[in-house]
Protein backbone atom coordinates (compact mmCIF):
# COMPACT_ATOMS: atom_id res chain seq x y z
CA UNK A 1 0.00 0.00 0.00
CA UNK A 2 1.57 3.44 -1.06
CA UNK A 3 0.50 6.58 1.26
CA UNK A 4 -0.15 9.80 0.00
CA UNK A 5 -1.48 12.55 0.97
CA UNK A 6 -3.27 14.02 4.79
CA UNK A 7 -6.55 12.78 6.27
CA UNK A 8 -7.68 14.58 9.64
CA UNK A 9 -10.45 14.10 12.10
CA UNK A 10 -12.25 15.56 15.14
CA UNK A 11 -15.54 15.35 16.77
CA UNK A 12 -14.81 18.98 17.35
CA UNK A 13 -16.00 20.55 14.28
CA UNK A 14 -13.96 24.10 15.05
CA UNK A 15 -10.64 21.74 15.61
CA UNK A 16 -11.60 19.64 12.62
CA UNK A 17 -11.80 22.88 10.14
CA UNK A 18 -8.71 24.11 12.06
CA UNK A 19 -6.96 20.41 11.29
CA UNK A 20 -8.01 21.31 7.46
CA UNK A 21 -6.30 24.29 6.98
CA UNK A 22 -2.95 22.63 8.26
CA UNK A 23 -4.06 19.47 6.53
CA UNK A 24 -4.31 21.22 3.16
CA UNK A 25 -0.50 22.93 3.86
CA UNK A 26 0.71 19.58 4.27
CA UNK A 27 -1.21 17.83 1.20
CA UNK A 28 -0.29 20.50 -1.35
CA UNK A 29 3.60 19.71 -0.18
CA UNK A 30 2.96 16.07 -0.23
CA UNK A 31 1.46 16.73 -3.52
CA UNK A 32 -1.40 14.34 -2.23
CA UNK A 33 -5.29 14.77 -1.33
CA UNK A 34 -6.76 15.34 1.92
CA UNK A 35 -9.85 13.40 3.34
CA UNK A 36 -11.49 14.13 6.23
CA UNK A 37 -13.79 11.79 8.11
CA UNK A 38 -17.02 12.80 9.79
CA UNK A 39 -19.62 10.43 11.31
CA UNK A 40 -23.50 10.67 10.85
CA UNK A 41 -24.02 12.64 14.10
CA UNK A 42 -22.02 15.17 13.64
CA UNK A 43 -23.05 18.49 13.20
CA UNK A 44 -21.12 19.98 10.13
CA UNK A 45 -21.97 18.59 6.39
CA UNK A 46 -20.10 17.12 3.48
CA UNK A 47 -20.54 20.43 1.68
CA UNK A 48 -18.95 23.08 3.92
CA UNK A 49 -15.65 20.50 4.59
CA UNK A 50 -15.32 20.18 1.24
CA UNK A 51 -15.05 24.10 1.13
CA UNK A 52 -12.73 24.70 4.04
CA UNK A 53 -10.27 22.45 2.04
CA UNK A 54 -11.06 18.31 1.71
CA UNK A 55 -10.97 16.71 -1.26
CA UNK A 56 -12.45 13.62 0.24
CA UNK A 57 -15.55 13.16 2.90
CA UNK A 58 -15.24 9.95 4.25
CA UNK A 59 -18.46 9.81 5.91
CA UNK A 60 -20.12 7.00 7.98
CA UNK A 61 -23.99 7.86 8.42
CA UNK A 62 -25.34 5.44 10.84
CA UNK A 63 -23.34 5.78 13.91
CA UNK A 64 -26.45 5.21 16.31
CA UNK A 65 -27.10 6.67 19.48
CA UNK A 66 -24.59 5.48 21.89
CA UNK A 67 -21.03 5.23 19.87
CA UNK A 68 -18.02 3.90 21.18
CA UNK A 69 -14.27 4.73 20.99
CA UNK A 70 -14.74 0.89 19.46
CA UNK A 71 -16.29 2.18 16.79
CA UNK A 72 -14.66 4.97 16.13
CA UNK A 73 -11.47 3.05 16.18
CA UNK A 74 -13.05 0.82 13.53
CA UNK A 75 -14.76 3.80 11.06
CA UNK A 76 -11.08 5.34 10.90
CA UNK A 77 -9.18 2.37 10.03
CA UNK A 78 -12.12 1.97 7.40
CA UNK A 79 -10.79 5.56 5.86
CA UNK A 80 -7.53 4.76 6.53
CA UNK A 81 -7.93 1.69 4.04
CA UNK A 82 -9.61 3.69 1.57
CA UNK A 83 -7.27 6.36 1.17
CA UNK A 84 -4.35 5.12 2.30
CA UNK A 85 -2.75 8.46 4.12
CA UNK A 86 0.71 9.06 4.41
CA UNK A 87 0.24 11.49 7.59
CA UNK A 88 -3.07 11.37 9.70
CA UNK A 89 -4.05 14.85 12.70
CA UNK A 90 -6.50 13.40 15.13
CA UNK A 91 -8.19 16.60 17.19
CA UNK A 92 -6.31 16.34 20.95
CA UNK A 93 -9.31 16.45 22.72
CA UNK A 94 -10.42 13.84 25.22
CA UNK A 95 -12.24 11.13 22.57
CA UNK A 96 -8.92 11.72 20.17
CA UNK A 97 -6.55 11.32 23.04
CA UNK A 98 -8.37 8.23 23.41
CA UNK A 99 -8.32 7.35 19.89
CA UNK A 100 -4.81 8.38 18.43
CA UNK A 101 -3.15 5.45 20.32
CA UNK A 102 -5.56 3.13 19.16
CA UNK A 103 -4.73 4.09 15.69
CA UNK A 104 -1.30 4.13 15.65
CA UNK A 105 -1.34 0.78 17.31
CA UNK A 106 -3.59 -0.91 14.74
CA UNK A 107 -0.94 0.49 12.03
CA UNK A 108 2.16 -0.10 14.12
CA UNK A 109 3.41 3.24 13.43
CA UNK A 110 4.63 6.09 15.90
CA UNK A 111 2.25 8.97 17.04
CA UNK A 112 3.24 12.12 18.40
CA UNK A 113 1.01 13.89 20.65
CA UNK A 114 0.16 17.53 21.61
CA UNK A 115 1.68 19.05 18.85
CA UNK A 116 2.06 22.42 18.30
CA UNK A 117 3.85 22.78 14.78
CA UNK A 118 3.98 20.48 11.87
CA UNK A 119 5.66 20.46 8.44
CA UNK A 120 6.86 17.35 6.23
CA UNK A 121 10.63 17.27 5.22
CA UNK A 122 12.35 16.78 1.98
CA UNK A 123 12.49 12.88 2.46
CA UNK A 124 8.72 12.83 3.22
CA UNK A 125 8.91 12.69 7.23
CA UNK A 126 6.97 14.33 9.29
CA UNK A 127 8.02 17.03 11.83
CA UNK A 128 6.94 18.04 14.97
CA UNK A 129 7.55 20.56 17.84
CA UNK A 130 5.66 19.57 21.32
CA UNK A 131 5.86 20.75 24.69
CA UNK A 132 7.70 18.75 27.15
CA UNK A 133 8.42 18.31 30.80
CA UNK A 134 5.56 20.04 31.73
CA UNK A 135 5.92 23.14 29.06
CA UNK A 136 9.23 23.57 30.66
CA UNK A 137 10.87 22.34 26.74
CA UNK A 138 10.65 21.75 23.54
CA UNK A 139 10.91 19.05 21.63
CA UNK A 140 11.44 18.42 17.82
CA UNK A 141 10.95 14.87 16.80
CA UNK A 142 10.89 13.21 13.73
CA UNK A 143 8.22 10.54 12.43
CA UNK A 144 9.86 7.99 9.96
CA UNK A 145 7.39 4.95 9.77
CA UNK A 146 4.30 5.91 7.57
CA UNK A 147 1.82 6.68 7.88
CA UNK A 148 2.61 9.21 10.40
CA UNK A 149 -0.15 10.06 13.15
CA UNK A 150 -0.30 12.89 15.62
CA UNK A 151 -2.41 14.92 17.83
CA UNK A 152 -3.14 19.01 17.43
CA UNK A 153 -4.71 20.82 20.39
CA UNK A 154 -7.05 23.69 19.56
CA UNK A 155 -6.24 26.81 18.25
CA UNK A 156 -3.23 26.16 17.04
CA UNK A 157 -3.50 26.58 13.28
CA UNK A 158 -5.58 28.39 11.63
CA UNK A 159 -8.76 27.52 9.47
CA UNK A 160 -8.55 27.50 5.75
CA UNK A 161 -10.58 30.06 4.30
CA UNK A 162 -13.79 28.99 2.44
CA UNK A 163 -13.95 28.45 -1.21
CA UNK A 164 -16.25 27.54 -4.06
CA UNK A 165 -14.06 23.81 -4.73
CA UNK A 166 -15.34 20.09 -5.64
CA UNK A 167 -14.84 17.26 -3.97
CA UNK A 168 -15.72 14.00 -3.16
CA UNK A 169 -17.96 12.03 -0.58
CA UNK A 170 -17.30 8.67 -0.01
CA UNK A 171 -19.39 6.30 2.47
CA UNK A 172 -17.83 4.34 4.84
CA UNK A 173 -19.39 0.74 6.02
CA UNK A 174 -18.27 -1.37 8.87
CA UNK A 175 -20.16 -4.12 10.68
CA UNK A 176 -20.12 -1.65 14.54
CA UNK A 177 -17.88 -4.33 16.90
CA UNK A 178 -18.96 -5.18 20.03
CA UNK A 179 -18.25 -1.86 22.70
CA UNK A 180 -15.84 -3.40 25.20
CA UNK A 181 -17.00 -0.95 27.86
CA UNK A 182 -20.95 -0.19 29.18
CA UNK A 183 -22.21 3.00 30.29
CA UNK A 184 -23.24 2.54 33.91
CA UNK A 185 -23.86 6.40 34.79
CA UNK A 186 -24.26 9.46 33.18
CA UNK A 187 -23.87 12.77 35.33
CA UNK A 188 -24.32 16.43 34.12
CA UNK A 189 -20.75 17.97 33.28
CA UNK A 190 -19.88 21.09 35.19
CA UNK A 191 -19.61 24.58 32.98
CA UNK A 192 -16.34 25.21 34.46
CA UNK A 193 -14.25 24.53 31.38
CA UNK A 194 -16.60 26.49 28.90
CA UNK A 195 -17.06 29.13 31.35
CA UNK A 196 -13.11 29.60 31.10
CA UNK A 197 -12.86 29.57 27.51
CA UNK A 198 -15.84 32.07 27.16
CA UNK A 199 -14.58 34.13 29.87
CA UNK A 200 -14.24 38.54 29.71
CA UNK A 201 -11.98 38.50 33.06
CA UNK A 202 -10.44 35.85 34.40
CA UNK A 203 -8.22 35.58 37.58
CA UNK A 204 -5.38 32.53 37.61
CA UNK A 205 -3.12 30.62 40.34
CA UNK A 206 -0.17 28.97 40.15
CA UNK A 207 2.13 26.96 42.93
CA UNK A 208 2.87 30.42 44.54
CA UNK A 209 -0.52 30.19 46.74
CA UNK A 210 1.20 27.17 49.63
CA UNK A 211 -2.68 25.92 50.18
CA UNK A 212 -5.77 25.62 48.71
CA UNK A 213 -7.27 27.42 51.90
CA UNK A 214 -5.48 30.06 50.36
CA UNK A 215 -7.48 30.41 47.13
CA UNK A 216 -10.47 32.46 49.20
CA UNK A 217 -7.90 35.27 48.52
CA UNK A 218 -8.28 34.63 44.61
CA UNK A 219 -12.32 33.72 44.70
CA UNK A 220 -12.45 36.93 46.95
CA UNK A 221 -10.71 39.03 43.65
CA UNK A 222 -12.95 36.78 41.35
CA UNK A 223 -15.85 38.12 43.24
CA UNK A 224 -15.52 41.45 42.76
CA UNK A 225 -14.32 41.84 39.37
CA UNK A 226 -16.82 38.82 38.03
CA UNK A 227 -14.33 37.05 36.81
CA UNK A 228 -14.03 32.81 36.46
CA UNK A 229 -11.15 31.16 38.05
CA UNK A 230 -8.62 29.37 36.51
CA UNK A 231 -5.03 27.42 37.31
CA UNK A 232 -1.74 25.62 35.94
CA UNK A 233 -1.75 22.45 35.17
CA UNK A 234 -0.04 21.23 38.72
CA UNK A 235 -2.64 22.55 41.09
CA UNK A 236 -5.53 20.58 38.87
CA UNK A 237 -3.98 17.69 37.45
CA UNK A 238 -1.78 17.21 40.76
CA UNK A 239 -2.76 18.81 43.27
CA UNK A 240 -6.68 18.62 43.08
CA UNK A 241 -7.22 21.61 44.28
CA UNK A 242 -9.39 22.79 41.19
CA UNK A 243 -10.27 20.65 38.07
CA UNK A 244 -9.84 23.07 35.10
CA UNK A 245 -6.69 24.59 34.06
CA UNK A 246 -4.97 26.61 31.64
CA UNK A 247 -2.57 25.41 29.07
CA UNK A 248 -1.34 23.30 25.85
CA UNK A 249 -2.70 20.42 27.52
CA UNK A 250 -5.81 22.11 29.40
CA UNK A 251 -8.03 25.25 27.61
CA UNK A 252 -6.68 28.20 25.64
CA UNK A 253 -8.45 31.31 26.59
CA UNK A 254 -8.82 34.92 25.28
CA UNK A 255 -10.06 36.89 27.97
CA UNK A 256 -9.46 40.49 27.93
CA UNK A 257 -8.26 40.57 31.07
CA UNK A 258 -5.85 37.85 32.79
CA UNK A 259 -4.52 38.48 36.02
CA UNK A 260 -2.29 35.37 36.93
CA UNK A 261 -0.99 35.03 40.08
CA UNK A 262 1.95 33.11 41.64
CA UNK A 263 2.16 31.90 38.12
CA UNK A 264 5.75 31.47 37.39
CA UNK A 265 4.81 31.46 33.19
CA UNK A 266 5.84 27.95 31.69
CA UNK A 267 5.59 27.40 28.60
CA UNK A 268 2.96 25.10 28.25
CA UNK A 269 0.62 28.04 30.58
CA UNK A 270 1.80 30.58 27.81
CA UNK A 271 0.58 29.04 25.05
CA UNK A 272 -2.57 28.63 26.52
CA UNK A 273 -3.34 32.85 27.68
CA UNK A 274 -1.46 33.78 24.56
CA UNK A 275 -4.74 35.37 23.11
CA UNK A 276 -5.37 37.78 26.19
CA UNK A 277 -5.79 40.87 25.29
CA UNK A 278 -4.46 42.11 28.29
CA UNK A 279 -2.35 40.13 30.83
CA UNK A 280 -1.19 41.21 34.49
CA UNK A 281 0.94 39.18 36.56
CA UNK A 282 1.39 38.98 40.08
CA UNK A 283 4.86 37.25 41.50
CA UNK A 284 7.27 37.83 44.04
CA UNK A 285 10.29 36.40 41.73
CA UNK A 286 10.98 39.41 39.46
CA UNK A 287 12.81 37.01 36.71
CA UNK A 288 9.53 35.04 36.50
CA UNK A 289 9.16 34.10 33.06
CA UNK A 290 5.16 35.23 33.18
CA UNK A 291 6.61 39.16 33.08
CA UNK A 292 8.01 38.91 29.82
CA UNK A 293 4.19 37.53 28.34
CA UNK A 294 2.82 40.32 30.32
CA UNK A 295 1.12 43.98 29.75
CA UNK A 296 1.74 44.74 33.30
CA UNK A 297 3.41 43.32 36.44
CA UNK A 298 3.41 43.72 40.19
CA UNK A 299 6.59 42.51 42.32
CA UNK A 300 5.37 41.46 45.35
CA UNK A 301 3.85 38.87 47.68
CA UNK A 302 0.46 37.80 46.19
CA UNK A 303 -0.21 37.06 49.95
CA UNK A 304 0.05 40.91 50.80
CA UNK A 305 -0.94 42.24 47.14
CA UNK A 306 -4.69 40.57 46.76
CA UNK A 307 -6.38 41.60 49.51
CA UNK A 308 -4.73 45.24 49.11
CA UNK A 309 -6.28 45.04 45.64
CA UNK A 310 -9.70 43.44 46.69
CA UNK A 311 -10.28 46.40 49.06
CA UNK A 312 -9.32 49.00 46.71
CA UNK A 313 -11.40 47.53 43.71
CA UNK A 314 -14.45 47.09 46.06
CA UNK A 315 -13.55 50.78 47.39
CA UNK A 316 -13.72 51.85 43.68
CA UNK A 317 -16.96 49.93 43.16
CA UNK A 318 -18.41 51.78 46.62
CA UNK A 319 -18.93 48.26 47.96
CA UNK A 320 -17.88 48.28 51.84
Amino acid sequence: MTERGVMVYSEDKELELQLLGKGRELADRLSGPLSTVSLGHESIDAEELIRYGADQVLLFKDPGPDIHIETYRAVLLEAVKRVSPEVILIGSTRRGRELAPRISSALRTGYMAECIELEVDEKGDLLARRLVYGGSAMALERSRRRPHVATVPPRIFRRAEPSNRAGEVIEIMIEKPKPKTVVVERRMKSRGGEALESARVIVAAGRGFRSKEDLRLLEELAEVLGAEIGCTRPLAADSGWLNEWIGISGHKVKPKLYIACGISGTVQHLAGIRDSQVIVSINKDEGANIFQASDYGLVGDLYVILPVLTRTLRKLKGES
